[in-house]
């Protein structure tokens, strides 16, 4: 092999790297450029499942939080949240049509789940002081459907799973159990994102409520209302997030994303007396549903002789 062979091949690889380089650097900063939105591919990475399969499997599974969760069927409440889930939609990367429904919880959270389904809490609603805030919770999981993080995290799972094969040559039958028991954990493993994809879906939903029109400022608020959370009921509250970015740092990084990829806008949608009516509504809904002393089975009572009970039947008519 000749000299100038050598040095042709080197270049030229060189001039790939080059290239590859520079083509990773544009791939990875249309992800913090908000004008790219729709045009860019925030979802590559490790899948084995196609979109048609996300959806399917979306569809079973969402059939089983519906059967165990109480959804909200009040239409005031229902058409609002998915009204503005459509609106984010809409101004998002996400290749998967969205779904959006409510349901009842206490706790200030939304989950999403594979095929674009997206489950947002009562608590959530009751926590956002604003409609800005309630957008912030909802574009966070937004983001994590248009960058689809919950097939790619079953599949790292399942890549994960092969390599615990080799456990059924070691052991015999205690070897294949302890494999099973790991496969076990699978089908739900997708609520659980790691702190990478929990922090892009942050930028992203950053990005998505910004480009809808919304005051991403809103997202950052209610980071600081979890975080107060956190410190006052911090065993419930830090539990539902301990997979996230600590929350401190959560708004730090949002604040820094907002002033480095975010231009200023004169105006921003803040909230809407849609929001107040909607809030108003779930407020009524969830005090009329409370159990007064009433309602308590184990609540304290007067027991009396069969006398007693003969005497004021009588005396009241009966």
């Amino acid at each position: 092999m000749s000299m100038r062979f050598v040095r042709a091949f080197l270049s030229s690889t060189a001039v790939l790297s080059l290239a590859a380089v520079s083509l990773s650097a544009q791939s990875k900063d249309a992800k913090k450029d908000p004008d790219q939105i729709g045009n860019r591919e925030v979802d590559k990475g490790l899948n084995w499942y196609s979109i048609e399969k996300e959806i399917a499997m979306g569809k079973a599974y969402a059939q089983q939080i519906q059967k165990q969760a109480q959804v909200v069927d009040d239409p005031v409440i229902s058409e609002f949240v998915n009204r503005l889930g459509q609106n984010l939609a809409r101004n998002s990367d996400s290749k998967i049509p969205m779904t959006f429904k409510v349901i009842r919880d206490d706790s200030p959270n939304a989950i999403s789940i594979p095929g674009g389904f997206c489950f947002v809490n009562t608590g959530l609603i009751l926590t956002a002081a604003t409609e800005a805030e309630l957008v912030g919770g909802m574009a966070h999981e937004i983001g994590h459907i248009a960058a689809r993080h919950a097939t790619r995290t079953m599949t790292r799972q399942q890549v994960g799973q092969l390599a615990t094969i080799p456990l059924i040559f070691m052991g015999g039958w205690a070897g294949y159990g302890a494999r099973q028991g790991a496969g076990a954990l699978l089908p739900f493993g997708f609520l659980h994102f790691d702190r990478a994809f929990e922090s892009e879906a942050d930028l992203l939903g950053l990005e998505y409520m910004y480009k809808t029109g919304y005051d991403p400022e809103g997202m950052v608020d209610i980071f600081e209302k979890l975080d107060a959370l956190n410190k006052r009921k911090t065993g419930k509250v830090s539990q539902l997030f301990a997979d996230h970015p600590l929350t401190g740092d959560r708004i730090v990084t949002a604040q820094k994303n907002i002033q480095e990829y975010l231009k200023a806008r004169p105006e921003y949608v803040v909230t809407t007396w849609e929001f107040d009516e909607v809030k108003a509504r779930l407020q009524a809904m969830e005090h009329r549903r409370k159990p007064t002393l009433q309602d308590d089975p184990n609540r304290p009572q007067l027991r009396r002789r069969p006398e007693q009970l003969n005497e004021r039947n009588l005396k009241a008519g009966l």
